[in-house]
């Protein structure tokens, strides 16, 4: 299985789809993640307030509440029941929003730390760093239900007080400091010279809490094109999650469906969308029931892909 090098990572997408086709999806994610900032910025230097307070918990237009449910899973840990019903009503929203489309997609979509870490990516391709720490991804898991004792000891949100996603959000909001750009830089490094990816697929405990609400989203990464895969390996330099990739390229059809790359894992980063010559992979609104994993073995058809709705 042939490895495309560093130099020609991108460039048959590029030959194929022009510039747009092979970085539409990252094009919209950066967007999406400064307009985001941008709203929650224009409340504080202009006083329009779209979006009202910070990740953490906000109001839309000042009238609808929104709570991050990491910070809702933490209060409840500690004991702080004594909560408005607006902050249930918000949870909720946001758990709905992202049980629909993907509780990963917040990793890859909407926080800040992304661009650290996927900077930290790129360099390391740039520079040619290929070792990387033994970390297992499951260490997330474990810092999840970490950060949830503590809090039950303690009583306290001690986590927030350490948060990257929280602190490079607010500093980027009420202007970046020393304690951001510390855990930028921090990060950064991390993920260049100790571990591959390392903080979000590995460590981040919001990245664990994110995976679990996405379990059963509507919105997936599915590999309709999959028998035109030449095995290239570039979706795997560029995936923050590669393991997952495997069954969505060797796995066949089941019920006109194609294979569905892991729904819980998966950031919906659109990379693997994005950098593929052969469009192997695309965005797909699956049901529930219609997102079953295929059997090894099972043919690909064109009769096979009737009735299945792409999202892009």
């Amino acid at each position: 299985m042939a490895v495309t090098p560093i130099e020609r990572l991108g460039k048959d997408a590029l030959q194929a789809k022009g510039f747009f086709g092979a970085y539409k999806w990252l094009i919209l994610r950066r967007i999406t993640q400064a307009v985001i900032i941008g709203l929650f910025i224009a409340g504080p230097i202009g006083g329009m307030w779209v979006l009202k307070g910070n990740l953490a918990g906000s109001w839309l237009f000042e009238t609808v509440p929104m709570v991050e449910p990491f910070v809702f899973l933490q209060m409840l840990a500690a004991g702080m029941f004594g909560f408005l019903t607006t902050t249930v009503v918000g949870v909720a929203i946001v758990l709905a929003f992202y049980a629909l489309i993907g509780g990963r997609a917040y990793c890859a979509w909407v926080c800040p730390v992304n661009v650290i870490t996927d900077a930290a990516a790129w360099t390391r391709r740039k520079l040619g760093i290929t070792q990387s720490a033994k970390i297992s991804p499951q260490t997330r898991f474990w810092l999840l239900g970490a950060v949830l004792v503590v809090a039950a000891l303690t009583g306290q949100l001690a986590y927030e007080l350490v948060n990257p996603v929280s602190i490079v959000h607010r500093e980027l909001i009420y202007g970046m400091g020393v304690a951001g750009g510390l855990v930028a830089a921090g990060i950064f490094l991390f993920d260049l010279l100790i571990a591959r990816h390392g903080w979000c697929s590995h460590v981040c405990p919001m990245g664990a809490m994110y995976s679990l609400i996405g379990a059963v989203a509507t919105v997936k990464v599915t590999s309709p094109n999959r028998v035109q895969c030449d095995d290239c390996m570039e979706c795997f330099e560029v995936c923050p999650e590669p393991k997952i990739l495997p069954p969505a390229l060797k796995q066949g059809m089941r019920q006109g469906h194609p294979p569905v790359v892991d729904a819980m894992t998966c950031t919906r980063c659109g990379r693997c969308v994005d950098i593929c010559s052969k469009d192997v992979f695309a965005f797909s609104l699956l049901t529930l029931g219609k997102a079953k994993r295929a059997e090894p073995g099972e043919s690909v058809g064109k009769e096979e892909e009737r009735g299945f709705k792409k999202a892009s």
